[in-house]
C-alpha cells in the first residue's frame, strides 16, 4: 500500500526495500534487498537511493509468546529491529533528505506505545515513539518533517493471529500520506488510537486499571 499509493499520488520513483523484495512489474518501482539490522546494508541503501525525499520506516517484528519475562535474547532481537534498525535507517537517510530541502520521515508506530502490554513489542514501539519525537528536534534545522503514524490493529499478515477488529492497510497508508501533505507531526489512524491518545492526561491510577481490564485475555 505504501508503494502503490505513493505512485497514485504522483511519485516518480519508489524504492521498495525489504529483506525479500518482490517483483513489482512497474518501471517506477525499484526493489532491493535490505536488512535494517545490517549497518553496511543501510549505508549502501542510502547511497543507492540518493534521490529520496520521503522515507517510510515500516519495519517491525512481533514474535509469538513475546513477554518482558524473556528470554532476553528475544527481547534484544525485537529492540534491534523495531528501535535500532529503524533509527539506523533514519540517521542514514537524514543527510540525503537534507539535500532535497529537508524531506520527510514517516515512522509507523503503534498505540501499544501508550498501553504497556508487557511485551518487548510494546516497549520497542514506546522507544521508537520517543525516538521519533527526538528525531523531529534533531532534524528541525535541516527542515525535515518527522511524522509518527500511530495505529492499533491493522489487517496484515503480522496481526493475523489476533481475532479482533482491524483497520485496513489502505486506510492507514492514506492517512499517513495525507499527514505528509498536510504538514502533520502525528497521525492517529483509527478510532481506538485517537481515543487512547485523548485519555493520556488521566491519572495513571485511573487509566491503567481501565486499560488492563479492557485488555484482559489479550495475549501476544
Amino acid at each position: 500500500q505504501f508503494v502503490l499509493q505513493a505512485l497514485e499520488r504522483s511519485a516518480r520513483k519508489v524504492y521498495a526495500a525489504a529483506r525479500k523484495p518482490r517483483n513489482w512489474e512497474d518501471a517506477r518501482i525499484q526493489p532491493f534487498a535490505l536488512d535494517i539490522n545490517d549497518p553496511q546494508a543501510v549505508t549502501d541503501a542510502a547511497t543507492v537511493a540518493a534521490d529520496v525525499d520521503l522515507l517510510v520506516n515500516n519495519a517491525a517484528i512481533a514474535p509469538e509468546n513475546d513477554s518482558l519475562a524473556g528470554p532476553e535474547e528475544s527481547l534484544r532481537r525485537i529492540l534491534e529491529t523495531n528501535l535500532f534498525g529503524n533509527l539506523r535507517v533514519a540517521n542514514a537517510f537524514a543527510p540525503v533528505l537534507a539535500t532535497h530541502g529537508g524531506g520527510t520521515i514517516l515512522n509507523v508506530l503503534s498505540a501499544a506505545s501508550w498501553i504497556g502490554l508487557g511485551t518487548g513489542y510494546s516497549v520497542s514501539k514506546a522507544a521508537m515513539w520517543s525516538a521519533t519525537n527526538g528525531l523531529r528536534f534533531q532534524l528541525q534545522d535541516q527542515k525535515t518533517q518527522v511524522i509518527g503514524l500511530l495505529v492499533g490493529m491493522i489487517d496484515t499478515a503480522m496481526s493475523a493471529r489476533w481475532d479482533v477488529p482491524k483497520v485496513s492497510a489502505a486506510s492507514v497508508v492514506s492517512q499517513g500520506y495525507d499527514g505528509v501533505a498536510n504538514g502533520a507531526l502525528e497521525v492517529l489512524a483509527d478510532d481506538d488510537t485517537r481515543g487512547l491518545k485523548s485519555m493520556l492526561n488521566m491519572k495513571a491510577e485511573e487509566l491503567y486499571p481501565m486499560l488492563h481490564a479492557q485488555l484482559a485475555g489479550f495475549k501476544a
